[in-house]
C-alpha cells in the first residue's frame, strides 16, 4: 500500500500503534515499525528517564521510523520533549491537552507532530495549524475516550479533504476495519488493542489471556459523566468505581480511585484491582501473535474486503 501517510513517514502500511500507558515499550514500538506499520512508544505515567531508555532501546532494534506519544497534561512535559527533540524521534502523537504550542519547537527539531482529535471543530484548527497529520478517534477504543463515534467522525470529518493525512482510530482491531476506514476516506488507522496481544507487548500474560477470553459485552466507560471517559475490562476495580461515580463522589475521589490503577492491571496483571483498558472489538482479539503476523493479517483482509467492495454492484 502507497498513499500519502506512507510517504509521509517513510512506512510499508499506513498502519500506526497507538501509545498505550503501561503496555507500548520501546521493544513494542520497534517490533511494529519492523513488521511495517509505525510503532510508538507511550509515555503515560513515565519518567523522563525511562523515555530515554526506551528511546534508545527502539533505536538499537530498528533502522525503521517510530513515534513517541506524548501526554500534553504531563506534570514532566517539557523533560520529555526535551528528550524527544534531542533524539529526533520521527513523529510524535499527542493527546490530553492542546498540541498547537508544541508544533513549531517539535518541527524545529525535525520532529513530524500527529495530534489526535475527537471532534469536527478540532480537526479543522488542527489541519490548519501546521500539524503533520492527525487521527480522529472514536470512543469504541481503550483508554480515554471521547463521545463520538469512529463512524461518526469518519462520515462527518470526511466530509471535506484535508491538506494533511487523517487516520481513523476507535475499534480497528482488523483489516476488515481498516478497509472500511480507507474506504471511507481515511489515509490510515492507528491500532492499539490489536497490539496488546502479541508477543513483543510486555503487557503481562494474565492480562492478555483476560483479553482474548472477553466477549464484546465485558467493557464498560468509567468516568463517563465527569468527561473522564476511560473504556476498559469490567472487573471488582470498574463496578467499585461506578459506584462511586453514580452515588456522586467527588472528582478527587474519582482521581483517587483511578490513579496507579492502570499499571497494576497492563504491568503487574491484577485483573481484578487494576484498570484494563481495552477497546470494545474484543470477539476479533482471541490471539497472540508477533507483530510481524498481525501487520501481515491485517494486510491481507484489508486488501481481501477491499476487493470484495470492488466487485460489489449496486
Amino acid at each position: 500500500m502507497k498513499n500519502r501517510l506512507c510517504e509521509l513517514l517513510g512506512i510499508r502500511y499506513p498502519i500506526i500503534q497507538g501509545g498505550m500507558a503501561w503496555s507500548s515499550d520501546g521493544t513494542l514500538a520497534a517490533a511494529v515499525s519492523n513488521a511495517g506499520g509505525a510503532g510508538i512508544i507511550g509515555t503515560g505515567g513515565r519518567s523522563a528517564e525511562w523515555v530515554e531508555e526506551e528511546i534508545k532501546k527502539a533505536k538499537s532494534l530498528t533502522d525503521k521510523p517510530f513515534g513517541v506519544n506524548l501526554m500534553l497534561m504531563a506534570p514532566n512535559l517539557n523533560a520529555i520533549a526535551d528528550i524527544v527533540c534531542k533524539e529526533k524521534v520521527a513523529f510524535v502523537t499527542t493527546g490530553a491537552g492542546s498540541p498547537i504550542p508544541w508544533i513549531e519547537p517539535l518541527h524545529k527539531a525535525g520532529v513530524k507532530v500527529i495530534p489526535v482529535v475527537p471532534n469536527v471543530k478540532l480537526a479543522k484548527r488542527i489541519a490548519a495549524s501546521g500539524a503533520d497529520a492527525m487521527v480522529i478517534e472514536g470512543m469504541e477504543g481503550g483508554g480515554h475516550i471521547g463521545t463520538m463515534t469512529c463512524m461518526a467522525l469518519l462520515s462527518n470529518v470526511l466530509r471535506e479533504k484535508y491538506p494533511i493525512p487523517v487516520l481513523a482510530a476507535g475499534g480497528i482491531s482488523d483489516g476488515r476495519a481498516m478497509a472500511a476506514a480507507l474506504l471511507m476516506g481515511a489515509d490510515g488507522v492507528q491500532m492499539g488493542s490489536r497490539f496488546l496481544l502479541t508477543t513483543e507487548c510486555p503487557v503481562h500474560p494474565k492480562t492478555k489471556e483476560m483479553i482474548v477470553k472477553a466477549t464484546d459485552t465485558d467493557c464498560v466507560v468509567t468516568g463517563q459523566s465527569r468527561n473522564m471517559g476511560v473504556r476498559c475490562l469490567a472487573n471488582a476495580f470498574t463496578r467499585k468505581y461506578l459506584a462511586a461515580e453514580i452515588s456522586g463522589a467527588p472528582n478527587a475521589t474519582l482521581m483517587e480511585m483511578g490513579t496507579g490503577t492502570s499499571r497494576m492491571g497492563m504491568q503487574e496483571g491484577d485483573t481484578e484491582n487494576g484498570s484494563i483498558m481495552v477497546g470494545e472489538s474484543l470477539n476479533v482479539l482471541n490471539e497472540v501473535l508477533p507483530c510481524k503476523d498481525v501487520v501481515e493479517r491485517v494486510i491481507a483482509d484489508a486488501k481481501a474486503a477491499l476487493a470484495k467492495a470492488a466487485s460489489i454492484e449496486l
